[in-house]
């Protein structure tokens, strides 16, 4: 993977210097089309690799991902801090009225517009500067935060030895599971947190205890010991409220639901509310 990330993103940075160093006069077909033209192969890539990180990860894959990711993020800060760029995208917008552009062509024009501003076009030097770092330093964050989590959930498994252990559970359940113990070298069946395993059996095990134990460990993965997010969690709030302050905003919440249906805090607060009130009877009887 990384071999096809440098080369990706080699193209894409001369695909973005293209646009820059173009002697015509910014158009739309010229600066805000050959933008969403550019950077296909990396892409193309990105998607194929972090899906399969999602879906399908072990430390290897983490391990390209941690090398991987300030490379994105230099990436990303070569086009969204790229002045030049940025001048050409406002020149276009800045005439969009003139242009007789159709309706997905104007949506394109200023999204480019509103992404580069919330990208920190508009800082100072010394202002991208900072953007930049606390960029990169949040999405290593991040993936430290992934990795803890996967880390916590491959180390837990639920051994049962007893056979009466297992009611409620259907015969595929039960088949999974022997297998499942087999893979580890353990008598009887096993269950992880995988999904897979973890959803079936918290789905049909009539057994209070064990349903306990493995929501417990789902739901403190991380949370302590040896894989412990807690001073990761802190970092990366701290991060967003840094990075969210420099653009303008007060808070990370304000930032990210400008871009959303919601649109702003009171939105969602008064969405949970209502949602909150009806919902609380039943949850007490449940």
């Amino acid at each position: 993977y990384l071999p096809a990330f440098e080369q990706a993103i080699a193209e894409g940075k001369a695909e973005i210097d293209a646009i820059v160093n173009n002697p015509e006069a910014p158009t739309f077909e010229n600066t805000i089309e050959a933008m969403e033209y550019s950077g296909k192969t990396l892409n193309t890539v990105a998607g194929i690799f972090y899906n399969l990180m999602e879906a399908n990860t072990d430390d290897q894959m983490q391990a390209v991902a941690e090398q991987i990711a300030p490379m994105m993020t230099e990436f990303s800060m070569y086009v969204s801090l790229n002045q030049d760029l940025f001048q050409r995208v406002k020149a276009v917008y800045e005439k969009r009225n003139e242009l007789g552009l159709a309706q997905d062509q104007m949506k394109l024009l200023e999204d480019n517009y509103k992404g580069f501003v919330r990208g920190g076009a508009n800082l100072s030097d010394e202002d991208k500067a900072l953007y930049s770092k606390w960029s990169e330093e949040l999405s290593l964050a991040t993936l430290a935060f992934g990795k803890n989590v996967l880390a916590a959930t491959n180390a837990y498994t639920l051994h049962i030895t007893d056979s009466t252990q297992l009611a409620g559970l259907p015969a595929y359940v039960k088949t999974m599971g022997a297998e499942t113990a087999a893979e580890k070298g353990l008598e009887g069946w096993a269950y992880t947190l995988d999904y897979p395993s973890y959803g079936p059996f918290l789905k049909y095990s009539t057994v209070r205890e064990l349903r306990k134990d493995m929501w417990t460990a789902y739901n403190t993965r991380a949370a302590g010991g040896e894989f412990d997010n807690s001073e990761i969690v802190k970092n990366i709030v701290d991060l967003r409220i840094k990075i969210a302050n420099i653009l303008g905003y007060e808070t990370y919440a304000d930032y990210a639901l400008e871009e959303r249906m919601a649109k702003n805090k009171a939105t969602v607060n008064e969405f949970i509310k209502n949602l909150l009130e009806p919902s609380m009877p039943y949850a007490k009887k449940d």
